[in-house]
């Protein structure tokens, strides 16, 4: 059994409210001994404090996701600094861009991602990244605020767009996609980055691995995301869980 660490987990959800303790609980059975757990939205944060205050290997980011913005208010900025000072997140988020949902207004997503992108360099803070369909936009982001950390979970870009957010600063995380057979695009990128740059998650409740399609996902499940990276790059589970493990512990300082 290898020591991991699950760097996206909606624990605080509403899918858990009838077993946390119980998911935590198989989680470190499986491994997973500790879990970033970041945040959606701000009426959320007070629940998600709460939720990792039931066990010391939970630790939270507070952010605001961009699917939410109809959530969002201009002062909920303003009360991300006053978490942020007295809570000590290990990082912001989740935040970023996403233009899957044609519908979802592009500025207003980037005003949301800019104040956190400035968050985070004030504080010296890593991000967790949201990024569906707009890497290339929120590299952009990322370079005109300068001097930034972090993490695009759920990747899906190319392996140049890999390599590219490496030398800004940012790790990839993949998580559940990685094991369906289909999904050429990422067992590629996870097969061929340097292990430097990589890092587990499962973004649980979502994206289930193949074994659980359309189940609630949970954090123990992330050993079959070890284990199919380690197949496609023909290693040993261990060098990918040992890597990734210092790669979460570094960045998220842990």
């Amino acid at each position: 059994m290898h020591a991991l660490v699950d760097t996206h987990c909606h624990l605080d959800v509403s899918e858990f409210d009838a077993d946390r303790d119980d998911v935590v609980a198989r989680a470190r059975a499986a491994g997973v001994t500790r879990q970033i757990v970041p945040a959606i939205e701000a009426k959320t944060w007070p629940g998600l404090r709460d939720a990792c205050a039931r066990d010391a290997g939970l630790f939270a980011a507070y952010g605001l996701h961009p699917l939410l913005i109809a959530e969002h208010r201009e002062h909920h900025l303003r009360d991300l600094r006053d978490w942020i000072e007295r809570e000590r997140p290990v990082a912001i988020g989740e935040c970023g861009l996403d233009y899957w949902i044609e519908d979802l207004d592009r500025d207003v997503q980037a005003t949301y991602f800019d104040g956190q992108l400035e968050l985070a360099r004030e504080y010296d803070l890593p991000l967790v990244v949201h990024a569906r369909r707009a890497v290339d936009d929120v590299m952009k982001a990322i370079k005109r605020v300068g001097k930034l950390r972090g993490v695009v979970h759920s990747f899906a870009g190319s392996e140049e767009q890999a390599r590219q957010l490496a030398d800004l600063g940012f790790l990839i995380g993949i998580g559940g996609p990685v094991t369906y057979d289909r999904a050429n695009r990422v067992r590629r990128v996870a097969a061929s980055v340097p292990l430097d740059t990589l890092l587990l998650e499962t973004d649980a409740p979502d994206q289930p691995d193949c074994a659980h399609r359309g189940q609630r996902n949970e954090p123990a499940r992330m050993v079959r995301v070890l284990e199919t990276i380690a197949e496609l790059r023909g290693v040993d589970a261990s060098v990918v869980a040992d890597a990734t493990t210092r790669n979460a512990e570094r960045l998220f300082a842990l």
